[in-house]
Formats: C-alpha cells, sequence, structure tokens
C-alpha cells in the first residue's frame, strides 16, 4: 500500500496541494486552527476518511465514511482577494471535518480534479455561492446524472453483415411446398 505523502510534508503550504484520486490511500497534513500546531493528519481512502489532531494535549481520530460527506465542492479559496486561488474540497456537514483535496493558485485544471475526485469518491459535484450556500452542479436521479442522451451508435465492424452463427448450423432444406402431405382417415377403438 503506496501513500502519495507523509504528514507535515505539506503543512507550509497548503496552497500547492494537489492529490491524485487515482493513487488512494494518501497520507497528508491540512491546517486546522483548533488543533495544536495548527495542522491534522488526513488519511484518505476511497471508501473512508481518518482524521487525527491533537487539541490541548489530547489526541483524537475520527474515522468517518465517504457517503457521510455532502460531496466534493470547487471554490474559491478564502484567502484569495484577487479571486484566483481554488480549493477542491470534500464537504461535510460540520465545517471542522472538510477535507482539502486540492487547493492551487490558478490552475487551469480545476474542473478535470473536481469531476475526477467526485468520480472517484462516489460523491456529487457542487458548486459553492456567493452567499456560501452551494449546489449541484448537474441535475441528478440518485447517482446517477442526467442529461441528454447521445446519439445512437451505429455498428461499423466487419462483422455486422454476417449471419448469426445459429443459422449457419441449421441444415438446409428444400421446403414443403410441393411435397405431399400424409393424411390418415380417424381410426376408432372399440371394444
Amino acid at each position: 500500500m503506496s501513500r502519495q505523502t507523509e504528514p507535515g510534508v505539506l503543512a507550509a503550504g497548503i496552497g500547492a496541494l494537489r492529490l491524485d484520486p487515482a493513487q488512494l490511500p494518501a497520507r497528508y497534513a491540512a491546517p486546522d486552527r483548533g488543533a495544536d500546531g495548527g495542522q491534522r493528519s488526513i488519511d484518505l481512502f476511497a471508501d473512508r476518511v481518518v482524521i487525527r489532531r491533537t487539541t490541548s494535549g489530547a489526541r483524537m481520530k475520527l474515522q468517518l465514511p465517504v457517503s457521510a460527506y455532502r460531496g466534493v465542492v470547487v471554490r474559491l479559496s478564502g484567502e484569495a482577494l484577487a479571486g484566483d486561488a481554488v480549493e477542491v474540497v470534500m464537504v461535510h456537514r460540520d465545517p471542522a471535518l472538510s477535507v482539502p483535496l486540492m487547493a492551487a493558485d490558478g490552475s487551469d485544471d480545476v474542473v478535470a480534479d473536481w469531476q475526477r475526485w467526485g468520480q472517484a469518491l462516489g460523491l456529487p459535484l457542487l458548486v459553492e455561492e456567493a452567499d456560501g450556500s452551494m449546489r449541484e452542479a448537474f441535475p441528478r436521479l440518485g447517482a446517477v446524472m442526467l442529461g441528454t442522451p447521445g446519439p445512437r451508435r451505429r455498428r461499423r465492424s466487419t462483422l455486422k453483415d454476417r449471419r448469426p452463427s445459429a443459422l449457419m448450423r441449421r441444415k438446409a432444406t428444400k421446403g414443403l411446398a410441393g411435397q405431399p402431405v400424409h393424411q390418415e382417415r380417424e381410426i376408432i377403438a372399440r371394444n
């Protein structure tokens, strides 16, 4: 089981955080204002999240299933005054349990990373509005995103003109046309 990073590596600059959803599990450090030292350790698996932090000398370990999270949100970073820093965060109803997945200054791949994280974790894609509320980016029916269906695909293989193999196993007959039909009279059995 390989890990992407070790705790403490990303503690100084969360602005350069970029994890790959294809390389789970991942262990990394994230800023936490309420923790001693100002950071917490996060172990991210495909099905669960383990958050470790120390507060007032007491060590805590929280293990949450991924299904406990509301979704994966893309938002402008709170530290960005110019509006070019973007974050991709796995959002929980309790903001203290939200987990950052990507933070970058003006990255061009934000939408691609956001969609890959939503697909890898099986969570809905959310967009944060200016007032702080969140909405789903695409309409869904359960876990299936709704949209217009694509055009029907046409078969373009060399096999499309072949007959089914079941028909090839049949023996050819002359047919019944012109063949004599045998008819019997009714036979009645009597004592």
